[in-house]
C-alpha cells in the first residue's frame, strides 16, 4: 500500500468530542458546540477547547470560567444549533435547563450526562483561535451514568464530530482495554 500526501488543513484528528461550551456573558448564559476539546494535563487536570473569535470568548476571559457539558445523541439537534446561532443575537440558554455549581459563572446544561465547571487556567492565542485552558472545580452527573462508580461511555451515549467532512458519529463497541491489548507484544 502506498501513501498518499495530504493538504495539511486535513489535519484533524479522528474523531472530535462534541461538547456544550458554557460562559456568562453579559450577565446571560450561553453556550456554543465544540468540536476542539482535549485533556491537556494530567496534574492538575486541564481541559482545552479552542474557539474562533465568539460571543462566548468575552465571558469567559471576563471572568475566568467557562463550563464544559458533554450531551448525548438525543441533544445533537440542540447542540448542531448552538453552532448556527451567536448567542450575540440569540438566547440560547433558553434551550436548556441550566444550573450552576460552586462557580456562578460557569452555566451547566441538567440535560448533559456530563457538566464541568472550570476556572480559566490560561488562555493561549493562537494565529485563529484561542485556547482556553480550564481547570475543573466541580463534575456532575447522575448515578445512572455510572458502572462500577465509573463514567460509562456507552450510558453517556456522547456523539463525536469528524472534520473537514463535517459529520456527527455516534460511539461503537468497545474493542479492548488500554495499555493492555498490547501486552502480549510486550513480552516478545
Amino acid at each position: 500500500m502506498s501513501k498518499i500526501s495530504l493538504d495539511c488543513g486535513a489535519a484533524f484528528i479522528y474523531p472530535m468530542p462534541m461538547v456544550l461550551a458554557g460562559a456568562v456573558v453579559e450577565g446571560k448564559a450561553n453556550f456554543m458546540a465544540v468540536g476542539w476539546v482535549a485533556r491537556v494535563n494530567f496534574k492538575p487536570p486541564l481541559i482545552g477547547i479552542a474557539l474562533g473569535p465568539h460571543h462566548t470568548n468575552a465571558g469567559i476571559e471576563q471572568n475566568k470560567a467557562f463550563s464544559i457539558n458533554i450531551p448525548d445523541v438525543a441533544l445533537m439537534e440542540k447542540t448542531d444549533y448552538c453552532g448556527l446561532v451567536s448567542g450575540r443575537n440569540t438566547d440560547k440558554s433558553a434551550l436548556f435547563k441550566v444550573f450552576y455549581g460552586q462557580l456562578d459563572q460557569a452555566p451547566l446544561i441538567e440535560e448533559c450526562p456530563v457538566s464541568i465547571a472550570c476556572t480559566l487556567y490560561e488562555a493561549v492565542r493562537l494565529p485563529s483561535n484561542t485556547l482556553f485552558i480550564g481547570e475543573p472545580k466541580e463534575v456532575f452527573t447522575e448515578e445512572r451514568f455510572l458502572t462500577d462508580g465509573k463514567l460509562d461511555i456507552k450510558k453517556l451515549n456522547p456523539f463525536t464530530l469528524t472534520m473537514p467532512d463535517n459529520a456527527y458519529w455516534s460511539i461503537g463497541e468497545c474493542l479492548g482495554k488500554a495499555w493492555n491489548v498490547g501486552k502480549q507484544l510486550k513480552k516478545k
